[in-house]
């Protein structure tokens, strides 16, 4: 299994617009962070997990010219907004774009993309999309994927464990339910947006401790906002945790 990290940072991005901080002034190119997304390719499979708001820029620059299925974690904007941008695969691929999401993601999804379900089969203008409701273990082709509920504040949002790789993003807590699904990690991706606390993401220290909970074998942080500077902060963390980047591919 190989992760393509297509985005990394949070819902502003990093530059932030206007903003003159060390980051976003930052000649570092691990310091330049679209919006928070992955490509996982597994059993001969493309499936991207949230198509962001900045999802053709990302195809574009790593060259992507297939997905197979689409998995969304929840309804806000940075990670469904790249929605529309999907119409190429449809045409390339001749066939629908298979989606899956929690009951509530798919009502909120047919809400704000009214245009695609009202006309499912209108083609040219809109995305074709086969928009499945799950609420417990699903397969793509061959591969299970297992959707585990986390805490988005007081929104349940949903993680995705695909063999041994969990993608944790948007957390601010995990239920004690779903803590035995973390268990036996090999790579980890997980929530850290910044150094101060806030109501509905970890901050930097709540971030490393659930990591050293879950034990995986490395642990990336992702939708990470521009408080973070790549060189200082990886220089603080543990050996087997690390702050993702956007481009970086990691084999599971």
């Amino acid at each position: 299994m190989e992760i393509l990290f297509l985005g990394t940072g949070t819902s502003h991005g990093v530059p932030v617009i206007g903003c003159d901080c060390r980051t976003c002034r930052s000649e570092d190119p691990k310091d330049r962070r679209l919006r928070a997304s992955v490509l996982v390719s597994v059993g001969g499979l493309r499936i991207l997990i949230d198509p962001c708001i900045d999802l053709r820029q990302q195809c574009l620059i790593h060259g992507i010219d297939r997905v197979d299925a689409i998995l969304f974690t929840h309804h806000h904007v940075d990670h469904v907004f790249g929605l529309d941008d999907t119409r190429p695969f449809n045409f390339r691929q001749r066939t629908k774009m298979p989606c899956f999401a929690s009951p509530d993601t798919c009502r909120q999804l047919r809400h704000t993309y009214s245009y695609i379900f009202e006309y499912p089969d209108l083609p040219g203008g809109i995305p074709m999309i086969d928009l499945n409701p799950v609420e417990g273990p699903f397969n793509v082709g061959d591969t299970v994927i297992e959707p585990v509920p986390i805490l988005h504040g007081g929104l349940p949002i949903y993680a995705y464990r695909i063999g041994d790789f969990i993608y944790a993003t948007d957390c601010s807590g995990i239920p004690e339910s779903s803590w035995k699904h973390f268990e036996n990690a090999g790579v980890l991706v997980l929530d850290c947006l910044r150094f101060r606390p806030h109501p509905t993401h970890f901050h930097l220290d709540q971030a490393v401790e659930v990591a050293l909970r879950i034990r995986a074998r490395q642990t990336y942080f992702t939708h990470i906002s521009h408080d973070l500077l790549h060189t200082e902060v990886s220089a603080l963390l543990p050996e087997s945790i690390h702050l993702a980047y956007d481009g970086l591919n990691v084999t599971c």
